[in-house]
């Protein structure tokens, strides 16, 4: 499938004008789709594993997609065709990659599913915790039905959390709330948040009404304008900030018009999104 006939051509030549490539991958009960992005365009976009996709992460290069059957790990990477290769950890429901920052390993891959949170290296997987519940992989941390804990089980807080953000301020999505750690963790807004995201200084995060960004302060968090309806699971950072809603449309925010531009990719039940820049 694609999207070329609805991109002007103005815009196919600054996309085809590119010289490197970023590629926005997106899970869903179908399989994973990838998305070829330039900014807040949206170019070619069809599905590159089939198969009952839970969760993605990217990072320095690496992709990796938790699956009903095994966490995959990608070869290939942006640009070329990719491959997926099987790891042996199992069915998976949650799945993190290192960013390569200075504090999080760039090799590192957690992934969790069926009560065991565990590292990839290379001589297989390392079990790290037993925990049931995991809902989400991010940096150190583990958001679970437990709440907010360590790579290693150690609970930090919260009752119960359906997302967590590592970089920077850290970041937890819970039922309960939106909240930030400072002195223990606190207030950032009400409601009922499912996704959060942040890399270390644009955040944004999601009830199933609304997408939030914050501001200047960590209780500054006001709702954007999107231009369809749909729930937003997930959020990725990169270029601009991408986010897809579990109709299976991509947003993408286009900082020249100060606005969000969407796509309809027609996949149902998407529920991460994950983006890779090549150079």
């Amino acid at each position: 499938m694609s999207a070329e006939k609805d991109i002007t051509l103005e815009e196919k030549r600054v996309y085809a004008a590119t010289s490197g490539r970023t590629e926005a991958f997106v899970a869903c009960g179908v399989g994973l789709a990838r998305v070829a992005v330039s900014d807040a365009l949206v170019g070619e976009f069809g599905l590159v594993w089939r198969g009952d996709a839970r969760d993605v992460a990217a990072g320095a290069g690496r992709l990796a997609v938790a699956t009903a059957e095994d966490v995959l790990l990608a070869t290939g990477g942006a640009g070329g065709e990719p491959a997926f290769e099987p790891t042996g950890f199992g069915p998976a429901d949650a799945v993190g990659v290192g960013r390569g920052d200075g504090r999080d390993d760039a090799e590192r891959v957690v992934a969790a599913g069926e009560g065991r949170v565990a590292r990839l290296d290379e001589t297989g997987w390392t079990t790290l915790c037993d925990l049931d519940g995991v809902r989400a992989v991010d940096g150190d941390l583990l958001a679970a039905e437990s709440g907010v804990h360590r790579l290693d089980g150690t609970h930090v807080g919260l009752p119960s959390a359906r997302d967590v953000a590592s970089a920077g301020l850290p970041l937890a999505a819970t039922d309960a709330g939106l909240y930030y750690l400072g002195n223990g963790w606190m207030d950032a807004h009400d409601g009922a948040f499912r996704t959060v995201a942040s890399d270390g200084e644009r955040a944004h995060a999601a009830t199933d009404d609304a997408l939030y960004e914050r501001g200047d302060a960590p209780e500054d968090w006001a709702p954007v304008d999107l231009p369809a309806g749909g729930r937003v699971v997930d959020v990725a950072h990169a270029e601009t900030t991408y986010a897809v809603t579990d109709d299976g449309t991509l947003l993408a925010y286009d900082p020249a018009e100060e606005a969000w531009r969407d796509r309809p990719l027609g996949l149902a039940d998407a529920r991460a999104i994950a983006v890779i820049e090549s150079g």
